[in-house]
């Protein structure tokens, strides 16, 4: 988000954020809480959840190095939608609102690129939701990796390791029941395993 900048705007940014280092499952956000920060992720990783009506977390989003969250501080007072967990000790830079929203004022590119983005994160809620909604298991299941996945000369590539637990988390759907899908796309030929990493073949696209 803050790469466009030119060092003159980043020098300025750089005088009025702070420096916080959290803890593994640290609680950054808490649904139902109104904030005043925006938070950008330096190091580490952090899960964005919420609760579904039995009490079972879903994971909404995994927010890594460049990522951010709190985006929507400077234009509502709202409560927050979802809580934010440090998933892995990390560190953030944390703008406080009222910082913010006067350099968004003062910079037009940033509040645009502010606004794409937030456009972008709806829309991926969105599918997710309808994923959820419409989709069985095997469904979710290969929209994610779909979701994860980089293309590397020409194929879908998740070049990480895929922790069966989050990913049910992610999806709503049980640990096992992940872990026997998982299985089963591999040996129907819909994705290879190649130490870490996970090569999707074309036709995974076509389940749902």
């Amino acid at each position: 988000m803050f790469s466009m900048l030119p060092e003159d705007q980043l020098t300025l940014l750089t005088k009025v954020v702070r420096r916080n280092s959290v803890a593994r499952g640290a609680t950054i956000i808490t649904a139902g809480d109104v904030t005043d920060s925006l938070y950008v992720v330096i190091s580490g990783r952090f899960k964005v959840i919420i609760g579904d009506k039995s009490g079972r977390e879903i994971i909404l989003a995994m927010l890594g190095p460049g990522e951010y969250f709190g985006e929507m501080v400077p234009i509502e007072d709202n409560p927050r939608s979802a809580s934010v967990i440090a998933a892995e000790h990390g560190e953030l830079l944390v703008l406080a609102k009222h910082e913010f929203r006067k350099y968004l004022q003062d910079n037009f590119e940033m509040a645009m690129t502010m606004l794409r983005c937030a456009v972008q994160r709806l829309r991926a809620a969105d599918r997710k939701i309808g994923r959820l909604a419409l989709m069985d298991v095997y469904g979710r299941v290969a929209g994610h990796l779909l979701e994860m996945s980089k293309t590397i000369n020409g194929r879908h590539v998740i070049a990480q390791k895929i922790v069966n637990q989050q990913m049910a988390d992610t999806i709503g759907a049980s640990r096992e029941m992940v872990s026997k899908v998982m299985k089963d796309l591999r040996a129907g030929g819909f994705i290879e395993m190649r130490g870490n990493s996970i090569y999707l073949r074309d036709n995974i696209a076509l389940i749902d």
